[in-house]
């Protein structure tokens, strides 16, 4: 606090609030610098089952589903495939497709590790947006 003395009031008390501004000044620098390392998440797309009581429609065959098995083998719908020919197998399927959408599908006993990997290869053949197909949404629920 600041005191003026003088004048025909007498003593006068005044609060110094220059130290308060550089403590808020510090604290929004603070804050500013923490906001953008806020971590972030795969973008990943959901497909919705249907409704209970509605008929399930035929697959679509443009759909592109890549299924990694416990053994270490992958499927690209129907067709077996392997890790090395994954990326240019994609690549061909969707170098002249607009939508470039793509599932995975991981069985219960593969490791995270190994579709990790699919989506990695899957977004370095150029496919925009990968979806995660789980045992619950294969069922309908």
């Amino acid at each position: 606090m600041a005191i003026s003395i003088g004048g025909n009031k007498g003593v006068l008390a005044e609060p110094n609030v220059v130290p308060l501004i550089d403590v808020l000044l510090v604290l929004i620098i603070i804050f500013m610098v923490i906001t953008p390392r806020v971590p972030t998440g795969l973008k990943t797309l959901v497909p919705q089952p249907s409704p209970p009581n509605q008929k399930q429609p035929p697959p679509d065959n443009r759909t592109i589903v890549v299924s990694v098995m416990p053994d270490g083998k992958l499927m690209i719908n129907q067709d077996a495939a392997d890790w090395s020919s994954l990326g240019p197998r994609l690549f061909d399927i969707f170098k002249e497709r607009a939508d470039k959408i793509a599932f995975v599908k991981g069985d219960d006993n593969v490791e995270f590790a190994q579709v990790a990997r699919a989506i990695d290869i899957m977004r370095g053949s150029g496919i925009d947006h990968v979806g995660l197909i789980t045992a619950k949404i294969e069922a309908g629920q």
